[in-house]
């Protein structure tokens, strides 16, 4: 499974990084530190992950099967 975080999506709302300290952190303007990127999440943060994407008011994380093109 695959996180992406859409850069233009994130409003900074610091919900994602509180739900999944081991997976994401937050940058010097409290935006997610990762966004705009996506990157393979190990089988041990797979439920980090999906609390990430379910906290997100703007859907701006998405979980994906493949890594895109």
């Amino acid at each position: 499974m695959y996180i992406s975080i859409d850069e233009a999506k994130c409003m900074g709302h610091g919900r994602c990084y509180g739900v999944a300290p081991e997976l994401l952190s937050d940058d010097v303007e409290g935006f997610v530190a990762q966004k705009g990127e996506c990157w393979k999440v190990p089988d041990d943060l797979l439920g980090e992950a999906q609390d990430a994407a379910d906290a997100c008011p703007e859907g701006a994380i998405a979980l994906l099967e493949q890594a895109p093109a």
